[in-house]
């Protein structure tokens, strides 16, 4: 069955899509501004708007929306124009048992197309944190310096630009939170308003120049930046190397044997080719959920 989109009253309607679980999209680790708001439901931001997103019977809806934010934002921001069980097939067709069983487990992750300034962001406040703190100052962030705007009755706020951080002091923006990481933030918004550091020029980069452009900006790292190569730059060749990702790898690929993270990627790299970042994100959600690894 094709996907098929309808409108009923204010809600836009997605049937015949059922590579889309939401759960294991807002839950996997790519995105920090969607929060659960009942069962099976989610509510967030992203591109200035918010919307509740449901699944029931089969079917997706997005609440309270217009077809021109379907059509604008909402449809390329899920990646709906993608064929995941294509991919799937692809990433089981060898008989993996790990892919086979990671597949089955986050079979509706879907990779968000997140705007590029906001994951480079999110991802430098993610290093050495945790989800619920990193969707504080997330929140934090936007709340203290974002455009609001109403959506059900409720206050959401956009991410900020980098013009509107560029201009805070360090003592300014810790209301955030942030510790240390605040000062990575004001720099980057600052290069990226003088030009010094060029996000569209990123955007048109290789992986490879683009992985270098973006651990030029203080406060990135390995992992971090293939973090935002795959979710702000939708390189699904890259494939980022956390804690969860190195004990399954280990664990399923390795006998447990202890492995630097460069003989991990270039492992991943040589058996997922250009789709290590969708095997990435099925064995991360699997690894997490089921604490494969750990003792």
């Amino acid at each position: 069955m094709s996907m098929e989109t309808k409108i009923v009253n204010n809600d836009i309607h997605i049937i015949g899509q059922d590579d889309l679980v939401l759960p294991h999209v807002f839950d996997c680790g790519q995105c920090f501004r969607f929060d659960p708001c009942g069962e099976n439901a989610y509510i967030g931001t992203a591109f200035g708007k918010t919307v509740k997103i449901s699944s029931e019977n089969g079917k997706t809806i997005l609440h309270d929306t217009s077809i021109e934010d379907f059509n604008n934002v909402w449809y390329d921001y899920l990646d709906l124009g993608r064929d995941y069980s294509e991919i799937k097939r692809v990433l089981t067709a060898g008989g993996d048992p790990v892919m086979e069983k990671a597949v089955e487990y986050g079979k509706g992750i879907r990779i968000l197309n997140q705007e590029l300034w906001e994951t480079v962001i999110s991802f430098i406040i993610s290093a050495s944190n945790n989800i619920p703190r990193i969707k504080k100052i997330i929140g934090l962030l936007c709340s203290n310096f974002g455009e609001s705007h109403t959506y059900q009755g409720s206050v959401y706020y956009s991410f900020p630009s980098p013009e509107r951080i560029a201009q805070l002091s360090l003592e300014e923006l810790s209301v955030i939170r942030a510790g240390f990481r605040d000062k990575y933030i004001l720099d980057c918004a600052r290069k990226v308003v003088s030009g010094e550091t060029d996000l569209e020029a990123i955007k048109s980069m290789t992986t490879p120049e683009a992985k270098k452009a973006l651990m030029n900006i203080w406060g990135i790292g390995n992992k971090v930046s293939d973090c935002i190569l795959l979710f702000g730059l939708g390189r699904c060749d890259s494939f980022p190397v956390d804690v969860w990702i190195k004990r399954v790898m280990e664990y399923c690929y390795f006998d447990s044997v202890p492995q630097t993270i460069k003989t991990i990627s270039e492992f991943a790299e040589d058996k997922f080719g250009e789709l290590g970042g969708m095997a990435q994100q099925y064995l991360f959600f699997y690894a997490r959920e089921c604490r494969i690894g750990v003792k």
